[in-house]
């Protein structure tokens, strides 16, 4: 499996950074270096690293049984989690040269919006881990990140 296919690099920079776009546009925060820098992130460092995983989590829990299904979609959930939300965040402010902005009051922000949203990430992960096939689920991932990319984005403003 290659580290990066030029694929996911396109989807990722593209979904990736339209999600961020509207949410930017939303807040009125729209930059075009945080859309250049969304772009470069989503289809770099997401197109790697979301992969790769869905891929180990195919591997490792291949079962169609409800054990497994299940599995996969707690497994998918833990990887988004507060942590990566709140590195998402900063990862916004750092293309949007707002490092003075960068401080650990970003981790409450991620725990916050992780705990509102469980309930729907969970069924989107289940249905994105076990009714999507595999080559479609960064796909598919990044396209409901780029729609909760709304919800992330005015986190800040609703919970911080």
């Amino acid at each position: 499996m290659a580290l990066l296919t030029l694929r996911n690099s396109m989807s990722g920079a593209l979904i990736y950074a339209a999600g961020d776009s509207a949410a930017a546009l939303l807040t009125d925060e729209f930059q075009w270096f945080r859309l250049l820098g969304m772009m470069l992130v989503g289809g770099t460092l997401y197109a790697i690293e979301i992969p790769a995983y869905f891929n180990w989590l195919a591997r490792c829990f291949r079962g169609s049984d409800l054990r497994n299904r299940i599995l996969r979609a707690l497994l998918a959930q833990a990887f988004f989690n507060p942590l990566w939300i709140a590195r998402h965040i900063a990862l916004i402010y750092c293309v949007s040269g707002r490092f003075a902005e960068l401080n650990w009051q970003l981790l409450n922000i991620g725990l916050a919006s992780f705990l509102r949203i469980v309930p729907l990430a969970i069924a989107a992960n289940y249905l994105i881990q076990n009714h999507i096939p595999l080559r479609w689920r960064f796909i598919s991932s990044a396209i409901f990140s780029a729609m909760m990319a709304v919800y992330y984005a005015m986190s800040e403003a609703f919970f911080g």
